[in-house]
């Protein structure tokens, strides 16, 4: 099983620190491109607290 975050979790990734400000379990649409998204497999979408932009990241990106 991945690993579940929450909103409001602070997570890092590959380039930047940032918050959790939505979670979702369904597939959506982000600047233009399609993700996939379950209850299972959660993609996260996160504010980037250096550059303050957002980006959809899977949890096997993110760290806390």
């Amino acid at each position: 099983m991945e690993k579940q975050f929450k909103k409001g979790n602070t997570v890092h990734w590959k380039s930047s620190t940032g918050k959790i400000i939505k979670v979702h379990t369904k597939d959506f649409t982000f600047k233009g491109v399609t993700h996939r998204a379950s209850a299972s497999e959660p993609q996260y979408e996160v504010e980037s607290d250096k550059s303050g932009g957002t980006a959809a990241h899977k949890a096997s990106a993110l760290h806390k």
